[in-house]
C-alpha cells in the first residue's frame, strides 16, 4: 500500500469505492442544501428553548416620543427652565438654528399602580395598567434622523433592504395558523409611515416572510374575493388543477425562493377568504368591548379598531402583528404641548384596552406587547420661526428614549435603567437596539446569535455583528 498518497491519487482510488460513494453523497447533500436555500415556509417550528411568548404585537410610534414628557420626569428641567444649554450639546442638535434654552415639560406627572411608575397626565388610560408594563428608560440608538433610525429599529441596520425583525421572528418560528399570514401589518388608513413598506420587507430572507398588509375597514385584503361568485364545487376543481400545475412547475425549478413564495401566497389567499374575513370582523365583539377600545369615537376609532384586530389575530395563532400610525405624529418639533397631547389621545385608550383585554382572556402571558419609537427628544426647546416659546417643541435625541414591553415573559411593574438629570442621555443599565432585539428574540425562545441565514458567505443576523445582550432585568 502506498502511504505517500497524493490528493489526486486519493480521489482516483476512492472514486469507485465505498469512500467515494460516501464522499459523493455528502457533496450532493451540500449542493442540494445550497440550492434549496434557507427555510421558505411558515409551518410552525420548534424554538431554540422553551419560550415565554408565542406571539408579538408591536405598537410602533413613529416620530420619536418624548421621554421626559411621557414616562421619565426630570425635576431639573423645571429648575433650569430658560437657561442656555445649546453650547454644551451642539453636536447632538439636528436643527441648530432653531435651538433654544432648557425647556420644562408642559405636563404634570404622577405615580400610578402598585409599582409607583411615573406617567404623564396625557396618558391617563395607560396609567391604569402600569403594573403590567416593564419600562426601559435607558434606550439609545446611533442615528438622529427618522429614516435611518427607523431602519435600525425595524431591521437592525440604518441602511434599507434588510429583513424586518418581524420577518426574522417568522423565519425562526413559523406560524400556528396556516390560514392567515404569519406576519400581519395594520398600517394607518390616513397614510403610510416613514420608510413605507421597507418597514416590513423580508430583505434577503425568502419573500414568504415579509409582512402582509391588512386593511382595518372594508375588505381586509384587496382582490381577495373573485368578482363573480361560483359554486364551491367548481372552485374546488379549479384550485386542485392549479395546485397540480404549480407542483409540476415547481418540480422542474428547485431552489427558487421567489417562485415558492408566490405559490404559497396564492394558496394562502385561497384559504384566507374565510379566515381573514372572520378575524377582522370586529362586529362579532360585544359592544362593551368595542367601546373600551374607543371604537366609535373620532379620535380613537381607527387605532382602536386595529388594536382590537391585533388581539383577534394573535388569538387565532398569528405570530407577529405590527401597528403603524400615519406619518410621524410623535415628531413634535413645534407646538409640542398640543401635538403630543393629540398623539396620546389617538393611541392611549386603545393601547390600555388591548393590555386589559389580553389579560382578561388569558392571552397576555403568551403575547409580548412592545411599544416605542425610533429615538427620543432633547431637553432644550426647538423654537418656531417666530421664536414663540409658547409654541416650542423638542428636537431629535439619539442618546436617550423610552420603550416598554408587557406580557410574554416580561416582569410587569418595573422600570429598567435611567437617564441623566436632564433626560439627555442614558447613563444606567443602557440598552442598545441590538440588546432590545436580542431580548425580544429571547422571550420567543430564540437565541439571537443562532438565528441567522447565510448570505454572500456571511451569517446574517438581526443583531448583526454588534455585541448584544439580553436585558435580563425585565424578565419575569
Amino acid at each position: 500500500m502506498n502511504c505517500d498518497l497524493s490528493r489526486r491519487g486519493f480521489f482516483q482510488q476512492t472514486s469507485t469505492g465505498l469512500y467515494g460513494t460516501a464522499l459523493a453523497w455528502l457533496l450532493g447533500q451540500e449542493a442540494t442544501s445550497r440550492a434549496a436555500g434557507p427555510i421558505s415556509d411558515c409551518n410552525p417550528r420548534t424554538a431554540h428553548f422553551p419560550a415565554k411568548a408565542k406571539s408579538v404585537i408591536h405598537l410602533f410610534q413613529n416620530g420619536g416620543p418624548s421621554q421626559m414628557d411621557l414616562f421619565d420626569p426630570k425635576p431639573m428641567l423645571e429648575k433650569m427652565h430658560g437657561k442656555a444649554y445649546f453650547d454644551k450639546i451642539a453636536g447632538e442638535v439636528e436643527f441648530i438654528k432653531d435651538a433654544g434654552a432648557i425647556m420644562r415639560s408642559p405636563y404634570k406627572f404622577a405615580q400610578h399602580g402598585k409599582c409607583g411608575a411615573w406617567v404623564s397626565e396625557v396618558m391617563p388610560h395607560l396609567a391604569g395598567v402600569v403594573d403590567e408594563l416593564a419600562f426601559i428608560r435607558s434606550m439609545y440608538t446611533t442615528n438622529l434622523t427618522h429614516e435611518p433610525a427607523g431602519h435600525i429599529i425595524h431591521t437592525g441596520k440604518m441602511s434599507p433592504g434588510r429583513p424586518a425583525w418581524g420577518s426574522w421572528v417568522v423565519y425562526g418560528l413559523g406560524s400556528e395558523n396556516q390560514n392567515l399570514p404569519a406576519y400581519v401589518v395594520l398600517d394607518d388608513p390616513l397614510g403610510m409611515p416613514v420608510n413605507g413598506v421597507d418597514n416590513w420587507q423580508a430583505g434577503f430572507l425568502p419573500p414568504v416572510f415579509q409582512g402582509t398588509r391588512f386593511r382595518s375597514t372594508g375588505s381586509p385584503v384587496l382582490n381577495l374575493r373573485p368578482d363573480t361568485e361560483r359554486p364551491s364545487s367548481i372552485t374546488k376543481i379549479e384550485r386542485d388543477l392549479i395546485s397540480k400545475l404549480d407542483r409540476l412547475h415547481k418540480s422542474e425549478r428547485p431552489g427558487q425562493g421567489i417562485l415558492d413564495a408566490r405559490i404559497s401566497s396564492y394558496e394562502l389567499a385561497a384559504r384566507m377568504q374565510i379566515a381573514a374575513t372572520d378575524a377582522l370582523d370586529i362586529h362579532q365583539e360585544p359592544l362593551v368591548v368595542r367601546e373600551a377600545y374607543g371604537i366609535g369615537q373620532p379620535q380613537t376609532d381607527s387605532y382602536g379598531r386595529r388594536c382590537l384586530i391585533a388581539r383577534r389575530l394573535v388569538e387565532r395563532g398569528v405570530r407577529f402583528v405590527q401597528l403603524f400610525i400615519n406619518g410621524q405624529i410623535w415628531d413634535t418639533h413645534t407646538n409640542m404641548a398640543a401635538e403630543l397631547r393629540t398623539a396620546c389621545a389617538r393611541t392611549d385608550q386603545p393601547i390600555a384596552a388591548l393590555i386589559r383585554d389580553l389579560k382578561q382572556r388569558g392571552l397576555l402571558d403568551s403575547t409580548l406587547v412592545v411599544w416605542g419609537g425610533e429615538f427620543g427628544r432633547l431637553p432644550i426647546a426647538q423654537l418656531p420661526p417666530d421664536r414663540n416659546e409658547l409654541k416650542a417643541g423638542r428636537d431629535h435625541n439619539k442618546n436617550a428614549f423610552c420603550t416598554w414591553m408587557a406580557g410574554g415573559g416580561v416582569q410587569g411593574g418595573i422600570t429598567h435603567g435611567e437617564t441623566d438629570e436632564l433626560g439627555l442621555a442614558a447613563v444606567e443599565k443602557r440598552v442598545s437596539v441590538p440588546d432590545w432585539h436580542a431580548t425580544i428574540l429571547h422571550l420567543l425562545g430564540l437565541k439571537f446569535d443562532q438565528l441567522f441565514v447565510e448570505s454572500n458567505g456571511l451569517k446574517e443576523k438581526l443583531t448583526g455583528v454588534e455585541e448584544a445582550h439580553v436585558v435580563k432585568g425585565i424578565l419575569a
